[in-house]
């Protein structure tokens, strides 16, 4: 059976962010945290070994596949920073047309540094994100 290799677990955000060896991504990675941490109001964690997320949901899709997953995230990886916003969201695309400097993928947001993007479009991108996947994958109650 196949099993997800991003999981929430305990590594170290802040390490993980220091041993970021560019200068600016690292710099950009803290603003980021400051950020997300803010909108969302939940806690960083680490999922698997490079991607901060905040927050959780358990998602099933109709195939059967099912896992966790962070409501949104980022990676200050060494070519681009990825974004991580929910997929499947119809009113994804006005935001994205609004933020700025950016090439998106299906899952993914990719920005080659913070001041490319409107800081604020990204806040909404963030809220927007988080409510579409906790009305689609409702916390169990």
């Amino acid at each position: 059976m196949y099993e997800l290799k991003t999981k929430e677990n305990d590594r170290s955000v802040l390490e993980f962010i220091d041993a970021v060896d560019h200068p600016k991504k690292k710099e950009d990675a803290y603003r980021l945290l400051d950020l997300f941490t803010e909108t969302t109001g939940y806690q960083a964690k680490m999922w698997g070994t490079s991607i901060i997320g905040f927050g959780a949901y358990h998602y099933k899709y109709a195939s059967g596949h099912e896992g966790d997953a962070p409501l949104v995230g980022f990676s200050p990886r060494k070519a681009r920073i990825s974004l991580y916003m929910a997929t499947g969201d119809p009113d994804r695309g006005a935001l994205l047309d609004k933020l700025g400097k950016h090439k998106a993928g299906k899952a993914c947001v990719y920005i080659n540094k913070l001041d490319d993007i409107d800081r604020e479009v990204l806040k909404q991108m963030i809220t927007q994100s988080v409510a579409f996947l906790q009305e689609t994958y409702p916390p169990d109650e």
